[in-house]
């Protein structure tokens, strides 16, 4: 038996090593959803209660697996259901991608059964690459792209595949004019800062007396640097809430999340700061930061379109968080530093014990007075 477009999609899936689908049923995607028989469920198809719900399944997916996630849905209704789930994946910069069905290219035009224009439906929350599929010989091409592109910009892509070109035999691209020929392999890479950056960056932090940080989710992966940096300038680490899991709420000089929902000490953190370091984070509430001309700042991130936002930064480092942090603390203050800030209060606002030495409770959340939720 000849293999089905649909056959391929699942096998270049798998050759992409995508283990799940998340996916809600319908006939726009039919003989997808055959496909998944013939393959013996793999990758594996879990279904979901409702569409945005598989949405949602494959964006908490990709956040706390560092993979892509993949969902899937049927034409019109099921696509339009998918969009609450693929814009919070797009806002929150974590890659997804989408495969959406549509009705069979002979009835396009023709104000057919839930028929909807998907291109101009998805043309913002997949920007950065849409495509739909027409004939086989776009396979694998299109589907590497849209792995590809979520990878490396951090974002959501989809893919259309109409339910009558599912069905076609596949016909790989030839060597041929106007055939577009693909390949799997994509190596990791670290991008980082000029060095003549990383020293400016340094000479400003070391300048600082109290010294706070933030971070986000691009500083997930960079936790033992974050607490070395923390430790050589003696700084205190607010979390923004994508961030929550980059350190862990107990260590001393960690005061916990920022924001509408985030603590008293990390409000006052900002407050009591004169510099400021901003680790893989687009945090957006500028209120909750120091008060502009407060605090000379740094920020480092991997996306040079999100640099330069939601404070005046002096230096913005456009890089991995990880290999930057690494050329960092090689300038940064010293091992060993009391970490903490400093407040007029004479107490540390992120340490357990003040600057003098006396311990000093941990603040809980039975404690009012030391939590901030505004």
């Amino acid at each position: 038996m000849s293999t089905r477009v649909s056959d391929h999609i699942l096998e270049r899936l798998r050759a992409w090593q995508v283990e799940h689908v998340f996916a809600y049923p319908g006939d726009g995607i039919n003989d997808l959803l055959a496909a998944w028989g013939r393959a013996g469920n793999d990758p594996r198809f879990i279904q979901a209660r409702h569409e945005e719900m598989s949405a949602f399944q494959a964006v908490g997916y990709a956040k706390f697996s560092g993979r892509v996630g993949v969902c899937a849905a049927t034409s019109g209704p099921g696509a339009i259901h998918l969009l609450n789930g693929l814009y919070d994946a797009k806002l929150d910069h974590v890659p997804v991608v989408a495969l959406v069905g549509q009705t069979d290219r002979s009835a396009m035009g023709g104000s057919y059964q839930q028929e909807v224009d998907l291109l101009s439906l998805y043309k913002d929350v997949a920007s950065d690459f849409c495509e739909m599929v027409t004939v086989p010989e776009q396979l694998p091409n299109v589907l590497d792209r849209a792995m590809r592109t979520a990878i490396a910009r951090r974002t959501v892509t989809a893919l259309i595949i109409p339910a009558d070109v599912q069905e076609l035999a596949y016909s790989a691209p030839g060597h041929a004019f106007k055939m577009v020929p693909s390949s799997l392999d994509m190596s990791h890479y670290a991008p980082v800062p000029a060095e003549d950056d990383i020293v400016r960056a340094a000479d400003l932090l070391n300048a600082g007396e109290k010294v706070a940080v933030l971070v986000g989710q691009g500083a997930r992966g960079a936790r033992r640097e974050v607490m070395e940096v923390a430790d050589r300038l003696g700084a205190g680490v607010a979390k923004a809430l994508l961030g929550k899991d980059v350190l862990d709420d107990e260590l001393p000089y960690v005061t916990g999340a920022i924001g509408l929902l985030g603590t008293r000490p990390s409000y006052e953190l900002m407050q009591d700061c004169d510099t400021l370091l901003v680790i893989g984070s687009s945090f957006p509430y500028t209120q909750f930061l120091p008060e502009f001309g407060q605090a000379r700042a740094v920020q480092i991130d991997v996306d040079p379109h999100m640099v330069g936002l939601r404070y005046p930064f002096e230096v913005n480092l456009v890089g991995d968080a990880r290999a930057t942090l690494q050329r960092l603390r090689r300038s940064c203050g010293r091992p060993g530093t009391a970490a903490g800030v400093l407040t007029s209060s004479g107490r540390t606002r992120a340490g357990g014990r003040s600057w003098n030495g006396a311990p000093r409770s941990r603040p809980t959340r039975s404690t009012p007075s030391t939590w901030c939720t505004a």
